[in-house]
C-alpha cells in the first residue's frame, strides 16, 4: 500500500544537494566567560567559550531562577527553520565511527541527511520489548537556533537502529521540553512530555505502532524535570505508569502520580518523603518503585524513596521510607566555565537487577558529581544497595583517568540489562585538558558494580559549546536502555557544528531479541539477509511486508517474487486498485482529483488533449474512452482516504496496467 508521508523542508533539501565543501562563514563571538561560582572553574581556552551568537538580539535563555535554579522557561515565539552554513568546514555526515562504534544521526530529513540550521537535544529513549528491532527516540527540537522555542521531537526505526526516520514534532506549534519514552511489556510505546502553557504540566503520548504515530496525549499532572517508568514485570503492577518530577509542576509539594489503565487516566499526585528531585524513576523485579535525586534544599544531599505499595492499583499512592544516600560530593547545574553552562551537568539516575541470580533486586544509583576532595570538577560516582534500599555502600569513581587532572566527567548515565550488567556512559574532557572537547566514554560491570572495566572512548570529540539555540547547553541528560548483549543509546552532540541528536549501539546488535548476535544468525542461517546490509530480514518487516510473506519488499522485488511495474518499491500485488482513483496521490479521493479527472471528460484515446491530461490514468476499467464507466468507478472511491479502500471491494478495476499501475 501507499505510504504517506510529511514532507521535509524543500530548502533543506536544497541546501543539502547545493552546498558546496569549499562554502564557508564566519560565525560571530558571543557572550564571553563569566567568573561566577569561582571555586568550580579550571583553566579553560578562552576560544571554547566562543559559539553561534543570538541573532535576533535576545538574551540567551538561562533556565534559571534566582530562588529555586532551574525550571524551564521559554522566552522566544517560534520561529520556522531556515537552513544555515556551517563554520569551516561544511559537515553532513549523518554517522561517525570510532573503533567498532557507530553512532547514527537520528534528526535527519526524508533523504537521511542532516537538517542545517536547527538543533535537537535531550534525548529520551524507549526499544520494544517485543520486537527489540523497533526504538523511538524523542528529544527537544528547535526548529532554527535564533529561537529558543522548543518542541517535542522524536523519530522511529524499524531495524535496530541503523536507520532513522524523523517525521517531525508531535504538537506542531506547540512549546514541549524534558521528553522521557518508554514502553510496557506488549510493545507500546508512551512519550511524556512537560509543557508550559497554562502553568506547567505534562502529557503523555502513546504509540501503537513502533513510535511511527502517536495519540493525542493525555492529561498527566506533572511538571519540571518529569520522569517516567513502566511496570514489565508480570505482577500485580504489571502496566502501571508512574511519574515524579520537581518543584516546578502542577501540584505544589506534591511530585508524584501514576496511571493503572494505560495512560488513559493518571491519579492525582502524592508528596514524595524528602523530595528528592533531578533524578529517575524505576521500578524494581517485585514491582516495588524507586525515586532518586538530590535533595531539594540542598546540592550535596541525595535521597532515594521507595514504595512496596503503589504497585497495587487499589491502593493509595504513597511510600514505604526515604533515606539519605552519600554520594561522595554535590550535583552541579548552571555552572558558569563548564561543559553545559546554563543546564545540568547530569542528574541521579537510580536502576535496579531483574536478573534471575543472587543480584536479583540490588539497586544502583549513579550520577556526575562534584567530589567532597580534590580538584577534580565532576567524576562518576557509584553506590549500591544490596537490601532493597535500606542502606548504601560508599561511593565508587568509575572514571579512570588520573585524579586531580582537573577534567569534567558529565552527563553520567546507566542502564541496567535483564543479565544484571551494569552499562555507564559519560562525556569525558580528558582529552582537552582546560577545555570542553568531549568523547562519549562507557564502562560495564559484571559483578554488580565490585568492578568496572577499562573507560573506552565511543564517540568522536565534539564542542558541546556549539549550536546553543539561545540557550547555554546540551540540554540535561541523555537516555539509554540495556539488554543482555549490548546497550542502545541517545545522545546528543555537535559533530555537523550544531546540536544533533545520535543513535549508538554499545555491542553487537540483537535486532530479533533472540540472544545471539545478529552477525552469527545470518552466517549459521537462522536468519535471512536477502539485501546483504547485515540486519536479519525479520528486523526489516515493520512497514516494508506489504504482502506478508515474511520478506522484506525489496527483496521480493529483486528476486521477481513480486512486479513492480512502476519502480515505486512496492510490489504490484499490494497496490490495490482503488488507488488508481486518487490521482493526485494525496491518499485520499477529493475534489482535487476530481479536478484532474474533469478534462478527460468524454475524450477518446488519441484524441487532442488525452496526452497531454494523461487521460490513459483515468479510463479505468481500459475501454480506451473516459466515460460513464469510468465516472461511475471514481464516484465508488469518492471522499475515502487510502486506509479505507478494500481491493476486493472493487472486482472491475482494470487489468491493462495503463498508466504503469497493474491490478491484480
Amino acid at each position: 500500500m501507499r505510504t504517506c508521508r510529511m514532507s521535509r523542508s524543500v530548502a533543506a533539501m536544497m541546501m543539502n544537494a547545493m552546498l558546496l565543501p569549499g562554502m564557508a562563514v564566519v560565525l560571530g563571538l558571543v557572550w564571553g566567560n563569566s567568573p561566577a561560582v569561582a571555586d568550580l572553574l579550571v583553566p579553560k581556552k578562552q576560544a571554547q567559550a566562543a559559539a553561534f551568537a543570538p541573532s535576533n538580539g535576545s538574551t540567551p535563555s538561562t533556565e534559571h531562577d534566582a530562588d529555586t535554579g532551574h525550571r524551564e522557561v521559554v522566552q522566544d515565539a517560534y520561529l520556522p527553520g531556515t537552513p544555515q552554513a556551517f563554520a569551516v568546514p561544511p559537515q553532513w555526515r549523518t554517522t561517525w565511527t570510532v573503533g567498532p562504534y557507530t553512532s547514527v544521526q537520528v534528526n535527519v530529513d526524508e533523504f537521511g541527511y542532516n537538517i542545517p540550521g536547527d538543533a535537537a537535544n535531550e534525548p529520551s529513549i524507549a526499544v520494544d520489548p517485543t520486537d527489540p528491532g523497533r526504538l523511538a527516540i524523542g528529544w527537544r527540537q528547535f526548529d532554527t537556533t535564533a529561537s529558543d522555542f522548543r518542541q517535542a521531537g522524536w523519530g522511529y526505526s524499524s531495524d535496530g537502529g541503523h536507520t532513522w526516520t524523523f517525521p517531525g514534532v508531535l504538537e506542531p506549534g506547540i512549546f514541549r521540553s524534558d521528553p522521557v519514552l518508554d514502553t510496557d511489556a506488549d510493545g507500546n510505546f508512551f512519550y511524556h512530555s512537560l509543557s508550559i502553557d497554562g502553568g506547567y504540566q505534562c502529557k503523555v503520548f502513546k504509540s501503537v505502532d513502533g513510535g511511527t504515530s502517536w495519540n493525542g496525549g493525555v492529561y498527566a499532572f506533572g511538571g519540571d524535570k518529569a520522569w517516567m517508568a513502566i511496570d514489565r514485570t508480570g505482577g500485580i503492577g504489571h502496566g502501571n505508569i508512574y511519574a515524579a518530577w520537581d518543584y516546578a509542576g502542577c501540584c505544589g509539594d506534591d511530585w508524584f502520580n501514576r496511571s493503572t489503565d494505560g495512560s488513559q487516566t493518571f491519579e492525582s499526585p502524592v508528596p514524595i518523603p524528602e523530595q528528592p528531585m533531578w533524578g529517575v524513576t524505576a521500578v524494581g523485579p517485585d514491582g516495588e518503585v524507586y525515586v532518586a535525586g538530590r535533595r531539594r534544599t540542598t546540592n550535596s544531599e541525595f535521597v532515594v524513596a521507595k514504595s512496596t505499595t503503589v504497585k497495587d492499583p487499589a491502593a493509595p499512592l504513597g511510600f514505604d521510607f526515604a533515606v539519605d544516600v552519600d554520594m561522595g560530593g554535590s550535583l552541579l547545574y548552571y555552572v558558569f566555565g563548564s561543559p553545559n553552562p546554563a543546564g545540568l551537568l547530569g542528574q541521579v539516575w537510580i536502576a535496579v537487577d531483574h536478573s534471575d541470580g543472587p543480584t536479583r533486586g540490588y539497586v544502583y544509583v549513579l550520577s556526575s558529581i562534584r567530589p567532597t576532595t580534590g580538584t577534580d570538577p565532576l567524576d562518576i560516582h557509584f553506590v549500591r544497595s544490596t537490601d532493597g534500599g535500606l542502606t548504601w555502600s560508599s561511593p565508587v569513581r568509575i572514571n579512570d583517568d588520573t585524579p586531580g587532572d582537573d577534567t569534567w566527567q558529565w552527563f553520567g548515565t546507566m542502564s541496567v540489562a535483564p543479565n544484571g550488567r551494569i552499562d555507564v556512559v559519560w562525556n569525558d574532557t580528558r582529552n582537552d585538558p582546560g577545555g570542553y572537547d568531549s568523547e562519549l566514554y562507557y564502562a560495564w560491570s559484571e559483578d554488580a558494580g565490585e568492578t568496572w572495566a577499562a573507560n573506552v572512548a565511543v564517540s568522536p570529540a565534539f564542542d558541546p559549546h556549539l549550536g546553543w539555540p539561545q540557550q547555554n547547553k546540551l540540554g540535561d541528560y541523555y537516555d539509554m536502555v540495556s539488554d543482555d548483549l549490548g546497550a542502545n543509546l541517545a545522545y546528543a552532540a555537535t559533530f555537523n557544528g550544531e546540536q544533533d541528536v545520535y543513535f549508538l549501539r554499545i555491542g553487537t546488535f540483537d535486532c530479533n531479541g533472540n540472544g545471539i548476535h545478529d552477525e552469527t544468525d545470518i552466517a549459521e542461517g537462522t536468519s535471512e539477509d536477502c539485501d546483504t546490509n547485515g540486519v536479519p530480514d525479520e528486523c526489516e518487516l515493520a512497514g516494508n511486508d506489504c504482502n506478508v510473506n515474511d520478506v522484506p519488499d525489496e527483496c521480493d522485488i529483486s528476486a521477481g517474487t513480486s512486479e513492480d511495474a512502476d519502480s515505486n518499491g512496492i510490489p504490484d500485488e499490494c497496490e490495490g486498485c482503488p488507488y488508481i482513483y486518487d490521482l493526485d496521490g494525496s491518499c485520499f479521493v477529493d475534489a482535487a482529483d476530481l479536478g484532474l479527472f474533469a478534462p478527460c471528460w468524454l475524450l477518446s484515446e488519441g484524441e487532442a488533449g488525452w496526452d497531454e491530461n494523461d487521460c490513459a490514468d483515468k479510463d479505468f476499467d481500459c475501454s480506451g474512452m473516459v466515460d460513464a464507466s469510468d465516472l461511475g468507478l471514481f464516484a465508488g472511491a469518492w471522499l475515502k482516504s487510502s486506509d479505507e479502500f478494500n481491493p476486493a471491494d472493487y472486482p472491475e478495476c482494470r487489468t491493462c496496467g495503463v498508466g504503469g499501475i497493474i491490478c491484480p
